[in-house]
């Protein structure tokens, strides 16, 4: 059923893109067109849990992997939209699910706040908000850190920035392992390696969440992602968006054009970090504990892997590089192709090798296809030679 489910999603998906953006872009009707393909998606997309059991293994996953497409949308911002390399996007991970231990758990345990939690939340010690209270905080405190970040990299190009937030990157995992011995009072920064747990689960609309009802948890990242889709259309769209894109392509000309970098690029900074607040907040609800074990470099570099996969600056790219490097990570290669080496006599799992495995489909994207699964068309046409060599507009602006 899985199979059935992901192949018609794709097909739409593809059908959204070929269709809408390349075949038909021309077409009179290419606003209906697009918003009935668009529509025929959400659908699918909420009704998808209901052919699987409450606790089924597929909607976990699928769960987790659209905590990840808001990662990868949030990444995308900084990378595919305004072209600054950021391999330190982990920290956001790590603040926005450690704000949720804190404002979420009985970490804290010389306070005592309740604010819109459940009468058994409300006699816990420690901090207990509303989810949707800790969801704002975590993006407000990670757009605060990623401008932050944003700050010693203005002067820098290539390489220099890649190191610069790298850095960053494994302050905050260090924070994290070591946050146990960081004491303001007698209360520690983190938990170190024990991790924060049990860290409270969403009270919202009635719904029950837990690890046998995961349909409200698939609607409730399910609705976060399409938040974020619609901040990044506008956004691409705006009057920033297009100052990004102008950084991107050519920074002096920008500048020359009076575009205000300092304050361009701490906004993509900031408004990728708040992004990544808000999935590391889901998360570290969803997996019930904030450990310093998930924050490791490695996240980073997959995360970076899925706007490659689906093509750089490409929103639709995007959402199907994170869904598909997601399943593979988290499904086909722990569940379906586990004991693939057993059957020809190999003494090893497939799960050893999962990172050369992402590095085989990296490599043969760039061979293949460089400009990512479904690429955005200013791209593609650079990648093809074909960029400037028409007269026909390259990049189209949607908003009113």
């Amino acid at each position: 059923m899985q199979y059935f489910v992901v192949a018609v999603f794709g097909l739409m998906l593809g059908a959204r893109y070929f269709l809408g953006e390349r075949l038909l872009r021309h077409h009179r009707h290419i606003r209906l067109i697009r918003a009935l393909i668009s529509l025929a998606m959400l659908g699918w997309a909420v009704i998808l849990p209901l052919w699987f059991g409450q606790a089924d293994k597929f909607v976990d996953v699928t769960i987790q992997a659209l905590g990840y497409v808001i990662m990868a949308l949030g990444l995308n911002v900084v990378v595919g939209f305004a072209g600054l390399l950021d391999l330190g996007y982990v920290a956001f991970f790590a603040i926005g699910a450690y704000t949720a231990g804190w404002l979420s758990s009985g970490f804290v345990s010389g306070a005592s706040v309740h604010i819109g939690v459940s009468k058994f939340q409300a006699s816990l010690p420690g901090i207990h908000l509303n989810f949707l209270l800790v969801v704002i905080a975590a993006m407000v405190i990670c757009a605060i850190a990623g401008a932050f970040i944003g700050l010693p990299t203005l002067r820098l190009r290539g390489d220099y920035i890649a190191i610069v937030t790298l850095g960053f990157g494994e302050i905050i995992r260090v924070f994290a392992i070591n946050g146990d011995s960081i004491k303001f009072g007698k209360q520690p920064l983190t938990a170190g390696e024990q991790g924060i747990t049990p860290v409270d689960s969403p009270k919202l609309f009635g719904g029950a969440f837990d690890t046998l009802h995961l349909r409200t948890w698939y609607w409730l990242i399910l609705a976060f992602v399409l938040i974020v889709l619609f901040c990044n259309f506008r956004l691409r769209d705006s009057r920033l968006g297009r100052a990004w894109i102008a950084i991107r392509e050519d920074e002096v000309a920008a500048a020359s054009m009076g575009v205000p970098l300092v304050r361009t690029k701490l906004l993509s900074y900031a408004t990728g970090a708040a992004f990544g607040g808000m999935s590391g907040a889901f998360l570290g609800s969803y997996y019930n504990t904030v450990n310093a074990s998930q924050f490791q470099f490695s996240f980073s570099i997959f995360v970076l892997a899925m706007i490659i996969l689906g093509g750089l600056g490409s929103i639709w790219g995007v959402v199907l590089g994170a869904l598909a490097l997601s399943y593979v990570n988290f499904y086909v290669i722990p569940d379906l192709l586990v004991h693939l080496p057993h059957t020809f006599g190999l003494n090893f799992d497939l799960t050893d090798f999962q990172f050369g495995i992402f590095g085989f489909i990296l490599v043969a994207m760039m061979l293949v296809r460089p400009e990512g699964l479904l690429p955005e068309r200013r791209r593609q046409m650079e990648l093809e030679g074909e960029a400037g060599t028409t007269g026909e507009s390259v990049y189209e602006v949607t908003a009113a």
